[in-house]
């Protein structure tokens, strides 16, 4: 793992980090704003709208928990889906969006600075690049080296789970010669890109990654294969 991802890390205060977590929040939200509520995003069978109702639910209501708690992802998708359909009238979609954008209430977990920025600095960025992607025309965004080295030391925390079902060794590694190995197997493949473009491809946008890879044939074809992210 690149030692300045940590040493970064130890740099940053905690409210700089929520600095850049709210900043982010705002980007999202204009994102989602500017897109309306029909655009295509890059999650499979949803529009923006259906973005905005996960990103309000995921932060405020006890039904967020069903992301991992398998027996309320039901009643998760089926109150997702009604914010969504409720979305459809643009009155009601920029008040979901004003929602997120207003941040969690004061008694949900997100509300926790340590949680907040743990669990949104990399969600928010990636989603909103969910939005910018889908579209026909697109350029990568210049992101300063604050935010990128904090993306980094994300991306370096949970790269073993993102490519935990690669059936091949995976590197990930900068531009800059930085690398992290994020799984540990025969016939590794280097994976190389700005750190946006890497956590794009470790969170499963990898068709709309902007990276390279270095290996054999056969372990490329392997991890494109392979499901990837969470």
């Amino acid at each position: 793992m690149g030692g300045s991802a940590h040493t970064g890390q130890q740099g940053v205060l905690g409210s700089e980090v929520m600095h850049l977590v709210h900043a982010s929040r705002l980007a999202l939200a204009e994102a989602l704003l500017a897109a309306g509520p029909s655009a295509d995003t890059l999650c499979a069978g949803w529009q923006a709208r259906h973005l905005a109702a996960h990103l309000v639910l995921r932060e405020n209501s006890p039904l967020g928990a069903g992301v991992l708690i398998k027996p309320l992802s039901g009643k998760l998708e089926s109150r997702l889906q009604e914010l969504a359909n409720d979305a459809r009238k643009p009155e009601n979609y920029i008040g979901l969006v004003r929602r997120f954008r207003a941040g969690p209430g004061k008694y949900s977990p997100f509300s926790i600075e340590r949680i907040s920025s743990a669990a949104n600095l990399s969600e928010f960025f990636i989603h909103t690049e969910d939005i910018r992607r889908a579209r026909t025309q697109w350029a990568p965004r210049v992101l300063d080296r604050e935010y990128t080295e904090m993306l980094w030391h994300d991306l370096t925390k949970r790269a073993r789970i993102y490519y935990r079902h690669s059936p091949v060794g995976v590197i990930l590694a900068r531009p800059n010669g930085e690398h992290c190995v994020a799984k540990k197997a025969a016939n590794p493949v280097t994976i190389t890109g700005p750190v946006a473009e890497l956590l794009l491809h470790a969170s499963g946008r990898g068709d709309s990654a902007l990276v390279t890879f270095e290996g054999s044939d056969e372990s490329i074809k392997s991890l494109k294969k392979a499901k990837i992210g969470f």
